[in-house]
């Protein structure tokens, strides 16, 4: 049941019951903060597993963010974005809510990092896929590249990374001549040995080695190295590539890599947001993935790195996770 008063205020709260099964749309929340074209929620629709699909009109080529609310007055950052010609968000985290109420707020400025948004006590995390296993977090004005590969146009209208994390040396996610392309004035470079040594001079000025289960701490953040490592394959072999887990004000983002479903990676704890990669030979099946994801628990996971692995698997991979245990499936644009 969908409800619009008009002419200035919509109001939307979706409820739902995972003990009943059911969701219930009430309405829309919308704040209207540009005067040259207000934004407005179009409609809400529940697939079966209980997901809210929000589309909204909005002028295309502008920054929005749409916030969520469980009380109508305490608000959060869901996630920002470029309006395009349709414009829809998929919102994983109704299932496990009683309540949930959105809106937008059309945003000023051109080099916003756009993504989905974790809030911390400290600023939001913004998270932006790019490909594969690259992608960028922005926190508090800090730049973060993860496995910068593909060249500069990618990175077109996007700041400059204050730190770079490679995980590897294989060229979906080491490629020199993108780090030349991208770094800025002061970026640091976080990568394991096998990496540093293929790097130019100048590249390796600004490059700190970490190894496996080592870590550092820069710009408020701390980054720990994690294990990455083939059990069945001989791709990745033991002690040569990293994991990563970064520590934001007081939020754990795990980057797995390329690894298989290792005990490492099991026994992880409090992990608030993981990017698991999901492809065969290289690192790990569906089944693996799912029982690793469920083993350690990160609040959201990430599906990545999953070329060659089809739409049809990520969807059983969601399926498979379920929601018993409150694990949140985000389903990206990698490719």
């Amino acid at each position: 049941m969908l409800s619009i008063k008009k002419p200035s205020l919509t109001n939307l709260i979706a409820r739902s019951s995972l003990r009943l099964g059911w969701c219930l749309c009430l309405g829309f929340l919308l704040v209207k903060t540009s005067a040259q074209s207000p934004s407005e929620f179009l409609s809400v629709q529940y697939p079966t597993n209980h997901e809210a699909v929000l589309k909204f009109k909005a002028t295309k080529g502008k920054p929005y963010r749409i916030d969520t609310s469980a009380n109508l007055s305490d608000w959060s950052s869901l996630s920002t974005l470029v309006a395009a010609t349709t414009n829809q968000y998929i919102d994983t985290a109704t299932p496990y809510l009683a309540a949930r109420a959105y809106r937008v707020v059309e945003l000023e400025g051109t080099n916003n990092i756009t993504g989905d948004q974790l809030a911390t006590a400290e600023g939001d995390i913004v998270f932006h896929p790019i490909n594969h296993a690259t992608f960028i977090m922005g926190w508090n004005g800090k730049v973060i590249y993860n496995d910068p590969v593909g060249g500069a146009a990618r990175f077109t209208g996007l700041p400059r990374p204050d730190i770079i994390l490679i995980s590897h040396d294989h060229s979906d996610h080491f490629d020199a001549l993108t780090l030349a392309a991208v770094k800025g004035t002061n970026t640091v470079i976080l990568a394991p040995r096998i990496v540093y040594n293929s790097l130019s001079a100048a590249l390796k000025a600004i490059t700190t080695v970490l190894t496996n289960n080592s870590s550092t701490n820069l710009m408020g953040m701390s980054i720990a190295a994690i294990p990455a490592y083939n059990l069945t394959q001989s791709y990745h072999p033991k002690g040569v590539g990293n994991g990563y887990v970064v520590t934001i004000a007081g939020k754990r983002i795990y980057i797995a890599g390329d690894t298989e479903d290792i005990s490492e990676m099991r026994t992880l704890a409090d992990i608030d947001v993981a990017f698991v990669c999901v492809n065969l030979p290289f690192t790990m099946s569906v089944p693996k993935a799912v029982s690793a994801i469920r083993a350690f628990r990160p609040k959201v996971v990430y599906p990545y790195h999953y070329t060659g692995t089809s739409t049809t698997d990520m969807t059983l991979l969601k399926k498979q996770i379920g929601t018993d245990l409150g694990i949140e499936v985000r389903q990206r644009a990698w490719y």
